[in-house]
């Protein structure tokens, strides 16, 4: 995008991490902001600090699993907004146990978040997209959206899933005005792991490891780089970018490995 000053923005899962740092940077590059989370407490939270930089905000408390809260959201952002411009499909959460550990619980709660909520989004902000001059969407993988790994089956499986919806995407908005970046962070320190599914004493340890994972503010500005330059594949953080160039180079030693370190 040429221009992000005087754009409307939909962030989701806006209430932490990436999704709050990248509404702040947003805001700082001079949009209005429009904020999507489960959890009300912290999108309060993200509205006041984004209301400090002098932008317009408004805050949604929706569950984006949620068909018909997905599909009435459009209106009530154009209602307050006017406009949307960028869409973040951020809102995420995760499962680290076996496939024979996880239950059927487990699966349909990931599939709902990660994978129907980039879906819902694209889907239904799509055709209010297309009208603007120029727009963008941004949708969240992971590196495990780039090569399978001991403990990730359903979060891996949805992660590729945006992956293969934003290459699709990618080709099929080459003649309009829609850019898409798909975004494949590695360690970032966000919130996820508090929410995610699995054992405790595993949880624990990775918690104690985040300290050298990524500032959330620094993947933001990434993003918002590869929004202006209409990047559509973004890697960060040395353990995503890594995994990439292995996959790339050698995707089938790369399982190999990943078999060997399981």
């Amino acid at each position: 995008m040429k221009q992000i000053a005087g754009r409307v923005a939909v962030v989701t899962g806006a209430g932490s991490g990436i999704g709050q740092a990248l509404s702040l940077e947003l805001a700082k590059c001079g949009a209005d902001i429009a904020l999507v989370d489960i959890d009300s407490g912290r999108l309060a939270d993200t509205r006041e600090a984004v209301a400090a930089l002098g932008r317009k905000c408004s805050a949604h408390a929706v569950d984006v699993s949620r068909r018909e809260q997905m599909a009435a959201l459009p209106d009530q952002i154009l209602a307050e907004h006017g406009a949307v411009h960028i869409l973040v499909n951020n809102a995420g959460v995760s499962v680290n146990k076996s496939f024979a550990e996880q239950e059927v619980d487990d699966l349909e709660w990931i599939t709902g978040i990660n994978y129907w909520g980039v879906m819902y989004g694209c889907k239904y902000f799509l055709p209010h997209l297309e009208r603007a001059d120029e727009s963008h969407i941004v949708n969240m993988s992971s590196s495990a959206g780039l090569t399978g790994m001991k403990g990730q089956s359903s979060y891996a499986a949805t992660k590729f899933a945006v992956r293969g919806l934003s290459e699709c995407l990618y080709v099929e908005l080459a003649n309009t005005g829609v850019g898409v970046t798909c975004v494949h962070p590695g360690a970032v320190a966000t919130n996820i792991l508090e929410a995610a599914r699995m054992d405790p004493a595993h949880k624990k340890k990775m918690l104690k490891s985040f300290h050298l994972a990524m500032p959330p503010e620094t993947a933001a500005r990434l993003i918002v780089k590869a929004i202006r330059k209409n990047r559509f594949k973004l890697v960060f953080c040395v353990d995503s970018r890594v995994l990439n160039f292995m996959q790339r180079v050698a995707p089938i030693g790369t399982l190999k490995l990943m078999r060997l370190l399981a």
